[in-house]
């Protein structure tokens, strides 16, 4: 159901104590204050196991605020955004505490938005509990955060208990990454550019590279890392989110549900990657101590907390087919890691080489065109090409060129919103099209499960250690090269 922009809600927040709060929610609302998106009696519920009064909620959402926004707190804005804030003693367990929050809601004039910031073992309470106190009228919202579930099973688990309580209309799945401004532009880029559209396909394309880079390490996180790992943690979700969105076919309208049904098509003919090929299409490490800008970091085993034996992986890389008509034989190069060299989100699309060389005092061989497509940070949009280099020489000599779009250009200087901003308002406005779906949360995990499952099965596929502030494992690089490939040299 999509409701008018400016009605009325009360966003209740489970995890109210928790890092996503804290570093994400709550600096995101108030950015969406300062843009005076927020209808007037909207309201924000902080919900968790502290004895806080309102003032002293206040008084820490204003120091999460100033601890992880990128600009002054504007003290007018604060004096209306703090009215907004709530709080509630919750423990998710007791059934009764939820009548604790009923009564502090507005169910007659707002519609109730429910955050589980929670971890995944507590969601059913939630479920139960909000059942229990008639907190979930067909009106209401609920959002799930990742990770929903560790494998197929456990997240048709998740999803059963959840659709006993609420509709599939009322449940909001989130994936940050579909609020980036980057990736929304991933659609119009190809679907409203005529010279895109027409040449994106295996005619035309030879491969493409997905890189997600991370310079930090676990961040004290160990325990819910170590549990699930970069598959889990990153491929599972937001890199197979890019790859169907950068391979769907023209959906029949920008709608949800169009959208959702071409992803699906996608993830339903990936390649499966089992016992059989897991050796030459997969590649998983784990960081060792290193050097990233100059300061010393520790390895993995060595992080806090740390179990010294863990073989869970921090890097993966992966060689991904497309068993569909339009991208039979373009593979699609996927990696992703933590402690690299640096932080940055990139995909490069690498056209096919000139047949013939009509140049030759220049090797076209080597070159091929590319569009490289910068999701964070500096996001961008280039194209490589070659030119002829102006002189008066008999014959023509190449130089490589490159055409550059900047989003922060002076055309848009400060216009880029974050993620979690646009997604809480989209909620607010009771939009899906942003938020992933049961069947595509399943269906990646049914292509998923098999590579983990191969990972402890197989032989000879030991995890590979690397120095945190490289770009991951040597094996990684011998992916490409067995099909005479490369990875693309970040800039």
């Amino acid at each position: 159901m999509i409701i008018e922009i400016n009605q009325a809600c009360d966003l209740v927040i489970f995890g109210a104590k928790g890092d996503l709060s804290k570093r994400k929610l709550l600096p995101a609302l108030y950015k969406l204050e300062k843009s005076n998106k927020i209808h007037k009696n909207t309201r924000i519920i902080g919900a968790g196991r502290a004895d806080w009064n309102i003032q002293e909620y206040r008084k820490i959402a204003k120091t999460a605020i100033k601890n992880f926004l990128n600009e002054e707190i504007d003290d007018i804005i604060w004096r209306k955004f703090s009215t907004r804030l709530h709080f509630c003693n919750i423990d998710v367990y007791e059934k009764l505490h939820f009548f604790r929050l009923k009564k502090i809601l507005d169910q007659k004039k707002n519609i109730i938005i429910h955050y589980c910031a929670m971890p995944p073992d507590t969601l059913n309470s939630i479920f139960i509990g909000l059942k229990n106190a008639s907190l979930n009228p067909n009106s209401s919202r609920i959002i799930l955060e990742k990770p929903l579930g560790v494998c197929l099973e456990t997240s048709k688990k998740i999803n059963n208990q959840i659709s006993k309580y609420f509709s599939e209309s009322q449940i909001f799945r989130i994936d940050h990454y579909l609020g980036k401004e980057s990736i929304l532009n991933l659609i119009a880029l190809r679907f409203a550019n005529s010279f895109f559209f027409h040449n994106w396909n295996n005619k035309t394309i030879d491969h493409i590279q997905i890189t997600v880079s991370e310079e930090v390490g676990i961040e004290g996180r160990w325990n819910y890392f170590d549990t699930t790992g970069q598959m889990k943690d990153m491929i599972q979700n937001h890199i197979l989110q890019i790859l169907t969105i950068i391979t769907m076919d023209q959906p029949k309208n920008i709608t949800s549900e169009s959208i959702k049904k071409e992803k699906l098509k996608i993830l339903s003919s990936l390649k499966s990657i089992n016992k059989s090929n897991i050796n030459t299409h997969t590649v998983r490490g784990q960081y060792s101590s290193g050097i990233i800008k100059g300061k010393n970091v520790p390895s993995y085993t060595e992080e806090q907390g740390a179990n010294k034996n863990s073989k869970t992986e921090t890097f993966v890389a992966i060689k991904v087919n497309i068993e569909n008509k339009k991208w039979f034989g373009v593979p699609f190069y996927l990696r992703t890691g933590k402690r690299l060299q640096c932080k940055y989100s990139e995909i490069v699309v690498f056209f096919k080489k000139m047949p013939i060389n009509l140049f030759k005092t220049s090797n076209l061989q080597e070159f091929q065109n590319k569009l490289i497509i910068r999701l964070e940070p500096n996001e961008n949009i280039k194209v490589d090409f070659l030119n002829k280099k102006p002189g008066l020489d008999q014959e023509y000599k190449l130089e490589n060129s490159q055409l550059e779009y900047n989003y922060l250009s002076k055309k848009y200087p400060k216009i880029l919103i974050d993620a979690y901003e646009r997604l809480l308002l989209e909620s607010m406005r009771g939009i899906q099209s942003l938020f992933v779906s049961r069947e595509e949360i399943e269906e990646s995990w049914k292509w998923i499960d098999p590579i983990i499952d191969a990972w402890k099965k197989t032989k000879n596929n030991e995890i590979q250690l690397y120095q945190s502030g490289t770009w991951g494992p040597e094996n990684s690089n011998l992916l490409l090269s067995r099909d005479e490939r490369f990875w693309y040299e970040f800039n």
